[in-house]
């Protein structure tokens, strides 16, 4: 299997090209993609996207449009694709509400007229900016979650949710559970042209031993459980931090990444006593990142909602040879850590469940040896980011074939 290496995503500043002049793009298939975010907090839509860049380039071309988290807008390049962020008001860290992104994406199309526009849903403000471009522009939707926790939007943005679904050249999907656990892609399941693409991932630096390994395992010694991933409320740490009381007092928890909930759970751990014991790194800049996955004995998803809908972050820990605790969402975490095969699964929300399986996988050295190998097997073999790359571009060469027989038709 063919690897891309992949730049880290910086963690800092990120490298900027003022784009003041158009770009000439070569007569390939030129490509407007929405994302909700790209910037130097970790996500895994924007990773996703940045493997995707990386996997067609010389193949089509991309221009990446995002909003900010913030009031500043920036332009820059993504493997040689440009990338602008317009400013925006971040309403809670996952929506941000950028008026600016109507009129850059209208602007853009003028300059480079696209053949195609790549959404990646949720992500209702760049939904809204993509229905200011002509509707002949054929759309290709990513679903890689629903709209869960925003409730009163989602009430008024359902109807617009499902004439995108209806009118849609393509939706695109990583697992055949997504499409079940969609209260929306299911009800269009037999109408909708759905296509299941899984995830695809360069895995070369998780499949080879990391020189700061032995260091992080001398720094932490006794048992470590890992979990990493945006400090918000889907995500379950809370939940895990709690579950730390029934495990062997030696057991330590390193919780990577951050967000609007760290300080929160900072002082969850102080009030629970569990301070000494859990470890809360921060952002883990991509170079690094693989000797946490290769120091800890388990790696924990406990995710406690369906927003959580695949985390790749289990695929990561997965080719490291390390067995994943996740929770049961019925969507795609569950299709990548399979239980009894790559790890355990438990009940969402279930402090006593999770305690247990971790317990279980902790005491037992055998059964984290069968799981983890299995799991590394599972991740080299079904996350192939050839593939995903391939299959997607067969997509955007299919669509952008027929709509131009369409306008030659017509």
């Amino acid at each position: 299997m063919r690897q891309t290496h992949l730049p880290s995503v910086p963690t800092r500043n990120f490298p900027i090209l003022i784009l003041r002049h158009h770009i000439d793009m070569p007569s390939s298939i030129k490509i407007l993609c929405f994302g909700r975010f790209y910037d130097e907090i970790p996500g895994g839509m924007q990773k996703h996207i940045e493997h995707l860049f990386a996997n067609l380039q010389g193949h089509v071309e991309f221009v990446h449009l995002v909003p900010s988290r913030d009031a500043t807008r920036a332009e820059f390049t993504l493997h040689g694709f440009p990338v602008i962020r317009t400013p925006s008001l971040n309403l809670d860290g996952s929506l941000a509400i950028s008026p600016s992104l109507i009129s850059t994406a209208r602007q853009l199309h003028r300059q480079y007229h696209f053949d195609l526009i790549h959404l990646h849903f949720p992500d209702p403000m760049s939904h809204l900016a993509s229905l200011a471009l002509p509707a002949r522009i054929p759309r290709i939707i990513s679903w890689h979650a629903d709209v869960i926790r925003q409730k009163t939007l989602l009430r008024f943005y359902r109807p617009l949710l499902r004439h995108a679904v209806r009118t849609a050249s393509a939706i695109t999907v990583a697992t055949p559970a997504h499409i079940d656990s969609s209260p929306i892609l299911s009800q269009f399941a037999n109408q909708a042209p759905i296509h299941v693409i899984p995830y695809g991932f360069d895995l070369t630096h998780f499949l080879t031993p990391h020189h700061k390994t032995t260091k992080i395992i001398q720094q932490f010694p006794g048992k470590r459980i890992f979990a990493l991933g945006r400090h918000v409320y889907y995500k379950g740490f809370d939940i895990l931090i709690k579950a730390l009381h029934q495990l062997e007092p030696s057991t330590q928890l390193l919780i990577g990444g951050t967000g609007p909930l760290s300080e929160t759970w900072k002082m969850l751990a102080k009030t629970e006593g569990l301070a000494d014991r859990i470890h809360f790194l921060g952002l883990i800049n991509d170079e690094d990142l693989p000797a946490y996955y290769q120091a800890c004995d388990v790696f924990c998803l406990p995710a406690v909602s369906q927003a959580e809908a695949f985390g790749i972050v289990q695929v990561e820990a997965m080719a490291c040879a390390k067995p994943v605790v996740s929770t049961r969402l019925n969507n795609g975490v569950d299709f990548v850590n399979q239980h009894g095969v790559t790890g355990l699964t438990v009940p969402p929300s279930d402090i006593v469940a999770l305690a247990q399986a971790l317990n279980q996988l902790l005491t037992d050295p055998s059964l984290r040896e069968k799981l983890g190998q299995q799991a590394r097997e599972r991740a080299v073999n079904e996350f192939s980011l050839t593939a995903m790359g391939q299959k997607t571009l067969q997509l955007y060469e299919r669509i952008t074939s027929q709509t131009k027989q369409y306008i030659k038709l017509s």
